[in-house]
C-alpha cells in the first residue's frame, strides 16, 4: 500500500460516507465511481490528501481514507469463512511474524490470514500458501493480487497429507478441517522452535490436536478464545453497543522442540504454558 501523505493512481482507497457507509475502490485516471449517493471522478481524488473531504456531482460528502488491513479483510469477496481481524492480530503476536520471514498456511481459503502474513513478513519475506481446492486458490489469488502483495506469496495446489516442500519455516497457521492428521507434516516444515497457530471450531477438534501436538513433540501449547465487544463513542451516553464479536474459533498455539527430549520434560514445559492465576 502506498502510504504517502496524498492519494495517486493505482492506489486502493476507501470513500465513508456520513452514515459511515463505506466503498473501497482502486483509483484509476479517467474513470469514475458511482453509487446511490452521486459521481465522484477519479481524476478528482488522485492527488487529494488523505483525510480529505469529498463531494460527488450531488453533493453527497465523502471522507477519502486509505482502507485499513481489517477493512480490506471484511470486503474480501469470498467463498469460505474469513477470519476475523480481533483473531489475526493475536495470531501474528503470538507466532512472532515479522518482516523477512517464511512462514507456511494450509488452508488458504478467501485468502484473509494470507494477506495478513505477506503484509507482515514484509517485501524481504515469504508466504507459501497451500489449498487443495483450485476454485477456492483462484479467488485468494485474485483477492492477493488485487492488494499489490502477490510477488510475496507462493500458492501449492496439495492435498497436505503428502507434506510440504519446505523446511525449517518460522512459524506456520493452520485452518483445515481435520488438522490433527497433519501435525507430522508440520513439524517436517517447521524450524527448531519454530511456531504453530490453527483455528478450531469445536471442541472435540481441539481436543484431538492437543493429543497430536503431544505426540509430535510440541510444548508450550495453549488454547484460547477471542471477544471483541464495541462501545458507543458519544462521551455523553458511553454503554457497550447492542452486538458483539463473541466465539469465532479457538486459537491452539504451540512450538517445536527436540525430538529426544524425556516425555515429562515436554508436559512439564506444557504445564509451564499460561497460568491465568499469577498477577501481571
Amino acid at each position: 500500500m502506498n502510504y504517502s501523505s496524498n492519494a495517486r493512481a493505482g492506489d486502493l482507497a476507501q470513500l465513508v460516507g456520513l452514515t459511515h457507509k463505506h466503498f473501497i475502490l482502486t483509483l484509476k485516471a479517467g474513470e469514475d465511481f458511482q453509487s446511490h449517493r452521486g459521481v465522484l471522478k477519479h481524476d478528482d481524488l488522485i492527488g487529494k490528501p488523505w483525510g480529505s473531504q469529498v463531494f460527488s456531482h450531488s453533493g453527497a460528502p465523502f471522507f477519502l481514507l486509505q482502507p485499513s488491513i481489517s477493512d480490506l479483510l471484511n470486503e474480501l469477496p469470498r467463498t469460505t469463512q474469513i477470519l476475523y481481524p480481533k483473531d489475526i492480530g493475536y495470531i501474528l503476536i503470538q507466532m512472532s511474524v515479522a518482516g523477512g520471514q517464511t512462514v507456511l498456511e494450509a488452508g488458504t481459503g478467501s485468502g484473509s490470514m494470507t494477506i495478513a502474513l505477506a503484509s507482515a513478513v514484509g517485501v524481504e519475506g515469504r508466504v507459501v500458501s497451500y489449498e487443495q481446492k483450485q476454485d477456492v486458490q483462484n479467488l485468494a489469488r485474485k483477492n492477493i493480487e488485487r492488494l499489490g502483495l502477490a510477488a510475496r506469496v507462493d500458492f501449492k495446489l496439495r492435498d497436505i497429507q503428502e507434506g510440504f516442500d519446505e523446511t525449517d519455516a518460522d512459524a506456520f497457521f493452520l485452518d483445515v478441517q481435520n488438522p490433527f492428521d497433519y501435525i507430522a507434516q508440520i513439524r517436517a516444515a517447521l524450524k527448531p522452535g519454530g511456531f504453530f497457530g490453527a483455528l478450531l471450531p469445536t471442541f472435540n477438534q481441539v481436543e484431538k490436536t492437543l493429543h497430536a501436538l503431544r505426540k509430535n513433540k510440541f510444548a508450550f501449547i495453549e488454547v484460547c478464545e477471542l471477544l471483541l465487544r464495541y462501545y458507543k463513542t458519544d462521551p455523553n451516553r458511553i454503554r457497550p453497543t447492542d452486538r458483539m464479536v463473541a466465539h469465532t474459533g479457538f486459537l491452539v498455539f504451540g512450538r517445536k522442540i527436540e525430538a529426544n527430549l524425556d516425555p515429562r520434560a515436554i508436559e512439564l514445559a506444557n504445564e509451564a504454558g499460561v497460568d491465568t492465576s499469577q498477577e501481571v
